[in-house]
């Protein structure tokens, strides 16, 4: 009771001071502060609630007594696994305070089902979970079975209910032995075929020697033994089978393991089974199913496949990339996983499954595999009109018409041609906003496998990899400033080497830019400003051919991982106009190597961006990202910046969000400050350093908050004429990083994510008022300075 009251007395005081200054939010205080205030007072009456006898339960409190030989760290990570074992679980608290049992109570027992006061404690109110001396009791071999799994073995526990007024908690005291740890791990084989595979399998244990003691790190050793069995043709054959043995020394607190295969094991599970015929029906549908697997209708591939498909709709070769699973080899379950993720992930088919049929030929067990496949219409056609949030803080809406073939070749290529029209405006950008129109068409065309004039046999490791052909075309006309025309092509290969790792490599990529109706505007607003002229300068002569390769390196941590911590790692090197520069010797008049009449650019472009989340608890993520990115022009393009659309930039919403797109950089350029002027270049540096972090917290199913805090700038690396010499690279580059800060509001619609931040800087890399750091000018009532230093950013998804 003096707890509540105290809580009482404190959420007075605090309303009586804030609604002495703001008598137009009393009323509405003063409201709510009654409700608390019945709120409170009904839970001093909790006890009186409660049914006869019965105590509320408030927790658990756990004090473990361990050996001397068991570290600190263990002995918590026991009492936190015991914790989240205890049952029941309490009602939520506040302050100590179970403040929905207070308001299940609040209004008394309600008299209909469908009445007011039901409709109360269905939506604010709690049951009261009451303490039980019976769940103490069975807490008890729950905890103690748990610490024998983990090793502890002779551990002991004992609990009881201490009361206290109307509530009572669960106590328990742990005796904690010695923990066992493996000592050795042996497999009892004979000359049998199944405990032969067994043998075979013992080479990739999981199991140490030092490794605690832990029951489930047993059973997913047997799990990967039943799989290693399974892959050398026993189809039969279950985890189920495979005996674990433990020999414990007691005084060495040591265990050896022994595996082996039961005794009692069905005679079907000890044989090994070979595939005999694939039967592939790719046309299968229920409606028509007799038709689609009539075997008189089926022809034989060259890799022996039975096929059904009297149109001949599917060329044989495609099963002859995707089939893992082989006539007359042994059956292989990693063989049979890989053939169905194949087919599931070819895109070509829309419902994908097998049968096995077991039979037996002569002394030998065989199987005869049947996969029927369902495919997806072959043509289709699709309008999307969306809206758009660009890194460069251009936001807008756009029309993307599609056309798709899924099987162009017949061997499910798909092909997609593109048709695209949309609008992009600054958001944030004031009076010299630019608004930018984009029409663009390009073709994309996918093989399921390497296109080369080698062919390369698929290893069972590997998912199926993809060859990309794309020619495209992309018109921008820049707030009637200028248009900027580019024209790509592009061959490469994509693979997975298994589900952490991913390669692309693209040894050809062919771009060909060139600005066009450069408006008088432009070139009048230069005559006066020699930033502008600089900036005009580079737009004029941004014609120019970039033949270059690109290796990108992906990494995820593992899917399957319990850890609270994933992983994700970007690495891309991109060097341009190598070979050209080998085999080309003729020039224009300003020295430049050509192609065509246009010069081709030569620069070495590589960057890293590393991302690491770390789940801190069931609604709360704590997100960071570091990147990094260098670019050096070399040969043909020696003292030249990078080419516009290759060059780094920070700011905008998915970058350092206290500053507009642009506004920074590169080095100690002061671009955010020269609000008169609007932004005629694409484009930022040759250097970027950027690192983020965001603490991102979930509200609820819908909604989601964020606070977040950015830092970085580009550099030039070896042109200082548009910027000068302090936007070049240098020792100092440390001390002109811009920094901000802000907080963010996230909508949560399932199928995409709309987000708001609101940022400010905290350090500009250029002086300001003599300090880098403007923390101390941070005035929210200034009107002049929320327009200087607030900056809003809508997007849609996350930032990284």
């Amino acid at each position: 009771m003096t707890h509540l009251f105290r809580i009482l007395i404190g959420l007075i005081q605090y309303v009586t001071k804030i609604t002495a200054n703001v008598r137009s939010a009393s009323r509405a205080v003063c409201t709510l502060l009654l409700i608390g205030v019945a709120i409170l007072l009904n839970g001093c009456n909790i006890g009186k609630h409660l049914p006869s006898n019965e105590r509320l339960y408030a927790g658990t409190d756990i004090k473990i007594n361990a050996d001397s030989t068991i570290s600190t760290d263990d002995q918590k990570a026991v009492e936190a696994q015991l914790a989240e074992l205890a049952r029941p679980r309490p009602n939520k608290q506040l302050f100590g305070f179970p403040y929905k049992v207070g308001l299940y109570y609040l209004f008394g027992e309600p008299k209909k089902k469908k009445g007011f006061r039901s409709w109360f404690r269905r939506k604010f109110g709690e049951e009261p979970v009451l303490a039980s001396a019976k769940a103490i009791s069975s807490n008890i071999p729950n905890w103690e079975a748990t610490l024998e799994n983990e090793g502890y073995f002779g551990s002991d526990v004992t609990g009881e209910l201490k009361e206290s007024g109307y509530k009572a908690r669960g106590v328990y005291s742990v005796d904690l032995k010695p923990r066992f740890y493996v000592d050795s791990v042996a497999f009892l084989v004979d000359s049998t075929p199944v405990r032969k595979a067994l043998k075979t399998s013992a080479r990739r244990t999981i199991l140490k020697k030092g490794d605690p003691y832990r029951l489930e790190t047993i059973k997913l050793e047997r799990e990967r033994i039943s799989q290693a069995v399974k892959q050398r043709g026993f189809y039969y054959f279950l985890p189920d089978y495979v005996a674990i043995l433990a020999d414990n020394d007691s005084v060495t607190h040591r265990t050896k393991l022994y595996f082996g295969i039961k005794p009692d094991m069905p005679n079907a599970a000890g044989e090994p089974y070979s595939i005999r015929d694939v039967f592939i029906y790719p046309n299968y549908n229920l409606s028509t199913a007799r038709q689609d697997t009539n075997l008189r209708k089926a022809y034989q591939s060259d890799e022996e496949f039975h096929i059904v498909d009297s149109t001949r709709r599917f060329n044989p070769k495609l099963f002859r990339d995707i089939m893992a699973v082989q006539p007359g080899r042994l059956y292989n379950s990693r063989a049979q996983d890989l053939t169905l993720s194949r087919f599931i992930n070819l895109g070509a088919f829309k419902f994908v499954r097998n049968r096995f049929e077991p039979d037996q030929q002569g002394d030998s067990a065989v199987l005869d595999v049947h996969y029927y496949l369902t495919p997806y219409p072959t043509k289709s056609v699709r309008l999307e009109i969306d809206g758009t949030s660009r890194s460069n803080n251009f936001n807008g809406t756009q029309a993307i018409l599609s056309w798709r073939n899924r099987n162009y070749f017949r061997r499910a290529e798909l092909l997609t041609i593109n048709a695209n029209t949309g609008i992009e405006f600054q958001i944030g950008g004031g009076d010299n906003s630019v608004t930018n129109y984009r029409f663009g068409a390009d073709a994309i065309l996918s093989f399921p496998r390497l296109v080369s004039p080698v062919r390369f046999r698929y290893d069972q490791r590997q998912a199926l990899p993809k060859t990309n052909i794309t020619l495209g075309y992309q018109l921008i006309r820049r707030g009637g400033l200028y248009d900027l025309n580019s024209f790509q092509t592009t061959f490469g290969y994509a693979w997975r080497q298994n589900q952490q790792v991913e390669h692309v490599f693209q040894p050809f990529n062919a771009t060909y830019i060139r600005a066009s109706n450069i408006s008088t505007a432009f070139l009048d607003s230069a005559i006066n400003n020699p930033f502008i002229m600089s900036q005009y300068i580079l737009i004029s002569k941004s014609r120019q051919i970039i033949l270059s390769s690109l290796y990108t390196f992906n990494y995820n941590s593992s899917p399957r991982s319990a850890s609270p911590t994933t992983f994700r790692l970007t690495v891309n090197v991109e060097p341009s106009g190598n070979l050209a520069n080998l085999l080309i010797n003729r020039r224009n008049d300003s020295g430049d190597k050509i192609i065509f009449g246009v010069p081709f650019a030569q620069y070495i472009r590589a960057d890293v961006d590393v991302r690491l989340y770390r789940k801190m608890s069931k609604n709360i993520t704590w997100a960071n990202r570091i990147f990094a990115g260098l670019g050096a022009t070399y040969g043909n393009s020696k003292d030249m910046a990078l080419p516009l659309v290759k060059q780094y930039f920070v700011g905008g919403p998915n970058s350092i969000r206290a500053f507009r797109a642009r506004a920074i950089g590169p080095g100690l350029f002061t671009r955010d400050t020269l609000q008169q002027v609007q932004l005629f270049q694409d484009g930022g540096g040759d250097v970027k350093l950027e690192a983020n972090t965001e603490i991102r917290a979930k509200f609820g199913k819908y909604l989601e908050g964020a606070v977040f805090v950015d830092a970085g700038n580009v550099w030039t690396y070896s042109d200082i004429g548009t910027f000068g010499p302090e936007a070049k690279f240098n020792p100092d580059f440390y001390k002109q990083i811009a920094i901000g800060t802000g907080l963010g509001l996230r909508l949560d619609l399932s199928y995409f994510l709309i987000r708001f931040d609101l940022a400010t800087p905290l350090r500009k890399p250029y002086k300001t008022e003599g300090s880098e750091w403007v923390i101390n000018q941070i005035n929210l009532r200034d009107s002049q300075w929320r327009k200087q230093n607030l900056v809003f950013n809508i997007a849609v998804g996350y930032p990284f």
